[in-house]
């Protein structure tokens, strides 16, 4: 009897310890599982605590952003970027991709935002955040300099139309009844429509005339304007309002400070916004 009642005893007492362990784990997990869910809920918090701002852009779309002569990463966009970010007191961190991939680029959270003239649009405002509009430009219509048969954008039914598949130049494009040729960004489009394998691109106006300001003797001409003005805003991920609100705080300051329009002047010499 004396023997059952001890075993019962050391029964009792291995199972006291180890549920007081289990419990203690299971605490120290949901401290780690807050804290965790605490830095993810709050992107700008994790940015600062890094120090730095992930931003996703191309490197190939002039004078947006692009490698100079010395193969600095320049442009618009990133003296934009770079300025926000500094204004978040971080270093800018870009990481580049292609016109396409880079969508995919922010949904696995690889960047914190993108900063490459992405257009607003109702489609992707479903599934992304996006800053305040800091460009305001409209979509043109570029044909090869020989070509005197397309005028408009009603005239490009039928032709090929070298475009990046997800970008807002696409849709006008194919809404007008063009075949898309997809491609990796606006120097892959213009080298296509030199070489004649392409019929025309759809694209910036603020792009193509600096191109053709870098290249007149270019055998490319704008042939026609969209009549409304598309806006542009850096883009999140959707849940980031911290981050987006300290963002468009840091633009706005740009924009009253001066800073915007200097920067905005020295790329295309005015106003981009206005």
């Amino acid at each position: 009897m004396k023997k059952i009642s001890y075993l019962l005893l050391l029964l009792l007492t291995a199972v006291f310890v180890l549920s007081a362990c289990g419990a203690a784990k299971e605490d120290k997990a949901t401290k780690e599982d807050n804290n965790t869910g605490a830095t993810e809920s709050d992107l700008l918090a994790k940015v600062q605590e890094d120090g730095e701002l992930v931003i996703g852009t191309e490197g190939t779309y002039p004078p947006f952003t692009f490698h100079d002569k010395t193969g600095k990463l320049t442009g618009f966009d990133v003296e934009i970027a770079e300025e926000i970010a500094s204004r978040l007191d971080v270093e800018a961190k870009f990481m580049e991709t292609q016109w396409d991939a880079m969508f995919a680029g922010l949904d696995s959270k690889r960047f914190d935002m993108i900063a490459n003239q992405v257009g607003i649009n109702e489609e992707r405002m479903e599934k992304y955040d996006f800053s305040d509009p800091y460009i305001s430009s409209a979509a043109v219509l570029v044909t090869h300099a020989d070509n005197a048969d397309v005028k408009s954008f009603e005239d490009i039914e039928g032709l090929k139309s070298a475009q990046s598949l997800t970008s807002n130049y696409a849709e006008i494009a194919k809404s007008n009844g063009a075949e898309l040729v997809g491609v990796d960004g606006f120097n892959q489009a213009i080298e296509l429509l030199n070489s004649k394998r392409v019929d025309v691109t759809i694209n910036d106006n603020l792009s193509v005339l600096d191109f053709l300001k870098q290249k007149p003797d270019a055998a490319i001409q704008i042939v026609d304007e969209a009549d409304d003005a598309a806006q542009s805003g850096l883009m999140f991920n959707k849940g980031n309002e911290t981050l987006v609100e300290a963002v468009n705080e840091a633009l706005n300051e740009m924009i009253e400070d001066g800073t915007y329009d200097k920067i905005s002047d020295k790329w295309f010499g005015e106003n981009v916004l206005e």
